[in-house]
Formats: structure tokens, sequence, C-alpha cells
């Protein structure tokens, strides 16, 4: 009854589609409300958690990530809540993360119950048998998790029970410690494995600036987490914009791409533009057939290295919101010329 009852109070967001909204046009930013952590102690004792969540929602966050830990994390499920009932009528509004060290399917109905639209499973704290049957609960629920991981076995466990939605934990919970690197290695290793089946790739913990989540984009991450940066900031509406890039004032063009990977990877570093050469004898000639697939790729679809086995998939593509501009330099002949090239490239 009380899930009936949450289902008609709290409609669900679907948090995977919530995301890629978002990470089609660059990345997709979960904020994070949480008043103190185990490595830092207090962080914003005397935070409101609805009004700051509704800060991250007018800002665009993709989701908000709640801490409802009491003791180390000082979080509550009526934080949760009041969360969500502040975002309610936001347009777009952020799907709703519980973020605690869930190990029951009580606590994933007690979540769905508290206006969550997903919920974090940590690998580490879970064996593999309560991990699956914990995944099916969630969805069960209209909840698809977000699974945490910290290194390559944990990795491949999460990708064995069928996770859909992977976060790397750049944080060490044995010992605090960030690496940052620790996302790229995870990625390395399971390549493969990460870039088929719909399968989202997540940054967690140590990203603060832009440069940070460029760092991650060029690997395929969709999405980042960002919760000290956040609750220390005196304007966190504008880190959060400034996270997914939207204050750039310097508008970036590179030229004299010839194949698709390298272009889809230029553009994943943040390039705004994409120069493309025509000029007869240059050795940065590309032919409208090579400029066409390029276009296309840059268009139409995630910034992923392209493969032979995983062809561009045009329907997701035409949900693509934003992506970088294409130019044309120039080349010897007519205007005309160069006009009717560009044309049969775009």
């Amino acid at each position: 009854a009380k899930i009936t009852s949450a289902n008609e109070e709290f409609p669900t967001v679907n948090f995977a589609d919530r995301l890629r909204q978002d990470a089609a046009a660059g990345v997709a930013v979960v904020a994070e409300i949480k008043r103190a952590s185990p490595s830092k102690g207090d962080i914003a004792p005397g935070i409101i958690a609805g009004e700051q969540g509704l800060k991250y929602a007018k800002a665009g966050a993709a989701g908000i990530s709640v801490l409802t830990e009491p003791t180390w994390f000082k979080g509550t499920l009526e934080d949760m809540r009041d969360v969500r009932n502040q975002v309610a009528d936001q347009p777009r509004r952020p799907a709703i993360l519980r973020k605690d060290f869930l190990i029951d399917e009580y606590q994933i109905y007690e979540a769905r119950v508290y206006g969550a639209d997903t919920v974090l499973l940590i690998v580490a704290v879970l064996e593999e048998d309560v991990l699956g049957p914990l995944i099916k609960c969630a969805r069960d629920l209209g909840m698809e998790p977000l699974v945490e991981v910290n290194n390559d076995d944990e990795t491949k466990k999460a990708l064995r029970c069928g996770a859909r939605v992977i976060g790397v934990n750049n944080r060490n919970l044995h010992n605090f410690t960030v690496d940052c690197s620790t996302t790229e290695t995870v990625m390395q290793l399971n390549y493969e494995a990460l870039t088929k089946d719909g399968v989202m790739l997540c940054a967690l913990s140590g990203i603060q600036t832009r440069v940070d989540v460029s760092r991650y984009q060029v690997l395929g991450v969709e999405m980042v987490l960002v919760g000290e940066a956040l609750m220390r900031s005196q304007d966190p509406q504008a880190l959060i914009r400034h996270l997914r890039g939207l204050d750039d004032n310097v508008l970036v063009k590179t030229c004299g791409f010839k194949d698709v990977e390298t272009a889809v990877h230029a553009a994943k570093a943040g390039a705004d533009f994409i120069g493309l050469v025509f000029a007869e004898g240059s050795p940065r000639a590309v032919s409208v057939e090579g400029a066409k697939a390029i276009v296309e790729a840059i268009r139409h679809r995630r910034c992923l290295p392209a493969t032979p086995d995983r062809p561009l998939d045009t329907e997701a593509a035409k949900r693509q919101k934003r992506g970088p501009r294409l130019t044309s330099a120039a080349m010897e002949g007519s205007r005309e010329e160069v006009e009717a090239k560009w044309r049969a490239a775009t």
C-alpha cells in the first residue's frame, strides 16, 4: 500500500534516460547533498536539504544525490523527501538518488516510499548473490540503480549482475584516498563491456572543475557526481553550469580531420567547431564521403570512438540537443565549388 501511495505521490523519473538527456549535449551532472563525511568531517552541517536541492535543480542538475546515513554523513530520509517535494514542479526535474549503505531489499522499498527515483548499490559491501537480487528489486520498483565500483574486479562483478549504470568511485573506501585515474583504469580494462548494450559509465569523487569533467568526457564518461565542491561553493548554481561547460567564454575550433574516430574524440574533448579541409592536394583533405561520415557522427551520436561492431545508433542520435558546429576550410577554386562540396557533405 505504501509503494502504491508513493507511486502516486512521487512518480519516478527514469534515471538512465534523464542522464542521457544531458549527456547527449556533453555531460550530465548529479549534484550531491551531504553535510559531512568520514574523510572530511563537517562540510556544511547547517544546510537545509530542500533549499540546496532546489538550487541544484534550477542550475540544470540531471540528478540530486541525497545522503540519508545519519552517523557519518548527518543525513536523513526526511532530507530526501524534502528535496523531492521542493523540485517536484521543476521542468525536466532531476532524478533523486538515495545514497546510503544499502544491503537489504527493505531499504530499497524505503527509498521508493520517501520519493527516490534511484538508489546507490556499492559493490564493495555486497556479495554477488546479494547484488543481483537488489538490482532486480530496484528495477521492479521502477528504479534503475547506480552501481558503484572502485576497481576491475568490482566492475566485472557489476557487469555480471547486469548493471546498466556504473559509477566508478575515485575514492578508495578503505583509506579514503582519491585517485582520479581510477576511472580511466577501469575504462581501459573493461572498454568493450562498458561501451555495449547501453551501459552508462559515471565518474564519482574528486571532481571540482571543468578540467576534471573534460578529462572524463574524453574517456566516454557520461555523468559525473559532485558533492563536496558544491557543498562548499558560495554559488553552487554557477559551479554546476561551469561543470557542464555552459559558462565557457572561449570557443575552440580544431581542423583537418580525415576520419570519424579522431573527429569524435576532439568533440568529446570539448571542441566547439570541427573544421574539414576540401583543398585538393592538401595532406589534410577529406573526401565528400569521408566528410559525410564525420558530419553524421558529430551531429547524431554520443561522442564515443567508432568501432566496426558498434554502428551508428541513428534513433538515439536524433535525441541529441547540441553538438559542436562544423566549418569548411578554404580551398582552391571558386566559392561555388567550395559551397557545393560543403552542401554535399552536410
